[in-house]
């Protein structure tokens, strides 16, 4: 039977979010290719592991066994593998590589930039997820270093085995309009005079689009379409006109779209950036933490729509 950790943790993510397309946002991988990856652990087990149907995808009795020594497996190689890692550290005394994740931000790359630059020889390795709780979860178990989070306001990131989250910056949510759109300008826009259109929202799995549709009841109307995608197909589906979606107003300036803030700023976005308590003792988190507000700072600064929002805000 062919079967290592990697193939306990695929099912294991399957088997926690229930769809195979969130598990494939999870995992970052195609569906087709994380379906193909189910079918081949199937056969090599001699029995599928999941049925999937119209109510999702649930485990087999031989999924569950599988699952069951998944859990006691996955958790006891990270754990033997961090003790490696940081028993060679400690001899050491050198961190070499660190390995980042980037949750439901825009900030990613300008971030790893500036931590390179910051850290200065230490290799980085970069992972992404639309899920700041299994973001923590790795902290804790040590398969993250450090972990950059955007995440609705009125979220709370979870603070279990030691993780300890930084605030960066609150930002206003924008609407992303086309430019020929008839509130696309410099004004706030009030949420209800939107009241008809179809909406795109950012894939997560914290509060925001039940923020979003509370703020929608007060404004006096329920959004009648709301769709979860990446920032390059709504900037797409925006600009040909089918749609407006709920950004964070950084590093947008696109042609043929306008980011307009909205009247009152009933939803906003914050950024936080990630660690264990321990982590003081392996690498700066200064750096870290002026490497964060650095990309947020010159994330504004590339964004016209923001800067002239803030500016006049504060004029």
């Amino acid at each position: 039977m062919d079967i290592d950790l990697r193939h306990l943790r695929l099912v294991t993510v399957v088997a926690e979010q229930g769809s195979v397309t969130k598990a494939s946002n999870v995992l970052g991988m195609a569906q087709p290719a994380l379906t193909a990856q189910l079918n081949r652990i199937d056969n090599a087990l001699g029995g599928p592991c999941f049925v999937r149907d119209r109510h999702g995808t649930r485990p087999t009795p031989l999924g569950e066994l599988v699952l069951r020594h998944a859990r006691v497996l996955l958790p006891a190689m990270d754990a033997f593998g961090e003790d490696v890692r940081r028993h060679v550290q400690a001899r050491t005394g050198d961190v070499s590589s660190l390995r980042v994740g980037t949750v439901t931000t825009v900030l990613g790359g300008l971030f790893l930039n500036r931590l390179r630059s910051g850290l200065g020889g230490v290799a980085l390795t970069s992972y992404t997820s639309w899920s700041p709780d299994e973001a923590a979860a790795r902290l804790r178990r040590g398969t993250l270093d450090i972990a950059l989070v955007g995440a609705c306001e009125n979220d709370t990131l979870p603070t279990d085995g030691d993780v300890e989250w930084v605030r960066l910056h609150t930002d206003p949510v924008f609407v992303l309009l086309a430019e020929g759109h008839r509130l696309a300008g410099p004004d706030a826009v009030p949420l209800a005079e939107l009241a008809g259109e179809s909406w795109l929202t950012a894939p997560g799995d914290g509060c925001f689009e039940r923020c979003f549709v509370a703020a929608c009841t007060r404004a006096g109307f329920a959004p009648h379409e709301v769709s979860e995608v990446e920032r390059a197909s709504a900037v797409e589906q925006v600009r040909d006109g089918h749609a407006v979606a709920l950004v964070q107003p950084l590093l947008l300036d696109q042609p043929g779209v306008v980011p307009v803030p909205i009247e009152g700023e009933p939803l906003s976005w914050s950024q936080y950036v990630g660690w264990r308590r321990d982590a003081v003792e392996r690498f700066d988190v200064d750096v870290v933490r002026a490497s964060a507000l650095g990309a947020h700072a010159e994330a504004v600064r590339r964004s016209p729509a923001y800067t002239r929002y803030l500016a006049a805000r504060v004029g």
